[in-house]
């Protein structure tokens, strides 16, 4: 009987890549030590049995309905399956503490940020950010003046981008402070993690992600307008057409909430209601993956059909809590994240525990003129995108392609940042139309949440992997698939 071939012939046939930092196998082309296990466990399976475990992880994507939609594809519109690699990441719990009090001190830090400069704008006064480039961001808040939301959260909902660079340190890549998605993925690869290798997962003492849902819960509660002691929470959705829908279906199950649209809410005498067969229920707490332009048509866009009219007066009025704040953007405006470890320093007296990525600010002319006699080994980025779209990447470009784009770059300085080609870690990844395992760029999003006397940060997150060849965006929309993330409790 011809024997069976293993995962272990594959990975002999890894293609090691030296220039490379490598999260699976170290210099000398070992595995690492906190890879034992895992790696073990995997060399074992036969091919056939990984090639029937990786279609039922998919078959299972598609039956919980894991999609995603690409707004910038020809076929807009059109679901997707988002790729899931079996094989886990894994971060020893001594990087993973570092990061998760990096994390916490950069929430705390700009927590205070949008509460300053909303209100006393003190960091502004005192010249640490300048203020020109606070009140030129799309997404400062005007309406927001001189307001305080409940118990002073800003942030409740945050996703920071890392990445591991070539000389194995994490530096933060930006700061999602406005909408960020992605929290689903990492439960559901969870999920699947536990179906298709529940001996390996269970034996390895990996820290739970499931308790996320319960937490923004516990979040929302503990935000409720003063005098509220059982509050209404929803969540509140663009609708079916959005995105990140499935994510927001999934998360409002989870919690128990009802998933809501702009259209069955209104404002009665600055109070928020759901509509319901039962007659109007007050809703206390909101937490929204609407923007804040789409969220009250009497304040914002006109023509949004998306928010609530009357929904920021009762939000002023204290009377309801939004999740996150009105205004968090500006915060996570690309070119004020330059600033981050000055605001650190500003309001904690602390020295940044995770990096930024040098960044220039093509507003700046000294910078400018850097960014452009240099873009050919640079990333270039508005500032005000996210997804990946509006990228250029320097060394993929043709000249036509860089000359057009350094006359982009002039006409609106404001609107770029420029940071060095990062050489993002690489993770061992089965690349299906090879039948191999292969070095992918990876990421990490990190996802934590901020409530009254809660801060938290979900010891996983999502590990995004550019599953083409050589390619640095990761992100879904971008073709890029993810893996679940491991960390261990010892």
């Amino acid at each position: 009987m011809e024997q069976e071939n293993c995962l272990e012939d594959l990975f002999d046939a890894y293609p090691f890549e030296p220039h490379l930092l490598d999260e699976v196998y170290n210099e000398d082309e070992k595995i690492r030590k906190h890879y034992q296990r895992v790696h073990n466990y995997f060399s074992q399976i036969s091919i056939k049995d990984f090639k029937d475990l990786n279609e039922y992880a998919k078959r299972s994507s598609f039956d919980q309905g894991i999609t995603f939609n690409v707004y910038s594809d020809k076929d807009q519109g059109v679901e997707r399956i988002f790729p899931f690699d079996l094989f886990p990441r894994v971060i020893p719990n001594r990087e993973w503490e570092l990061i998760e009090k990096g994390i916490i001190q950069r929430n705390r830090a700009l927590n205070l940020f949008l509460q300053d400069i909303y209100n006393d704008k003190k960091i502004l006064k005192d010249k640490v950010v300048p203020k020109e480039l606070i009140f030129s961001s799309n997404h400062y808040c005007k309406h927001v003046h001189d307001f305080n939301p409940n118990k002073e959260v800003y942030v409740h909902v945050s996703g920071t981008d890392l990445i591991k660079h070539s000389d194995g340190k994490y530096y933060v890549l930006e700061d999602n402070l406005r909408c960020p998605s992605g929290v689903s993925y990492v439960l559901s690869n969870r999920i699947a993690t536990k179906k298709t290798v529940p001996t390996l997962f269970f034996k390895s003492n990996v820290h739970p992600v499931v308790d996320y849902p319960e937490i923004l819960s516990e979040v929302m509660r503990s935000i409720a307008p003063q005098g509220v002691d059982d509050p209404e929470c929803v969540l509140l959705t663009p609708g079916m057409y959005n995105s990140a829908y499935y994510e927001h279906s999934f998360l409002a199950l989870q919690m128990g909430i009802q998933l809501v649209e702009g259209r069955d809410l209104f404002v009665d005498n600055n109070f928020v209601y759901m509509k319901t067969i039962y007659g109007p229920k007050k809703v206390d707490v909101i937490y929204r993956r609407v923007d804040d332009e789409f969220m009250d048509p009497l304040v914002f866009r006109k023509d949004s059909m998306l928010g609530v009219p009357g929904l920021i007066s009762a939000y002023r009025e204290g009377n309801v809590s939004l999740a996150n704040a009105i205004g968090t953007g500006v915060a996570d405006d690309k070119a004020v994240y330059t600033y981050v470890p000055d605001i650190i320093k500003y309001y904690l007296d602390e020295s940044p525990i995770l990096s930024n990525v040098h960044t220039y600010r093509c507003e700046k002319d000294e910078d400018l003129q850097y960014v452009l006699e240099n873009i050919h080994k640079l990333v270039v980025k508005p500032v005000d995108e996210s997804g990946g779209y509006g990228i250029f990447i320097g060394n993929r470009a043709t000249k036509e392609e860089i000359a057009n784009f350094k006359e982009v770059i002039k006409s609106n300085r404001r609107k770029y940042i420029a940071q060095p080609t990062m050489s993002l870690s690489v993770h061992s990844t089965y690349i299906e139309e090879n039948n191999l395992f292969e070095p992918r760029h990876i990421d990490l999003r990190t996802f934590s949440l901020t409530g009254n006397n809660i801060e938290h940060v979900c010891k996983g997150g999502l590990t995004r992997v550019a599953l083409r060849k050589g390619n640095l965006i990761v992100n879904s929309s971008q073709g890029g698939g993810s893996k679940d993330t491991w960390v261990f409790q010892d």
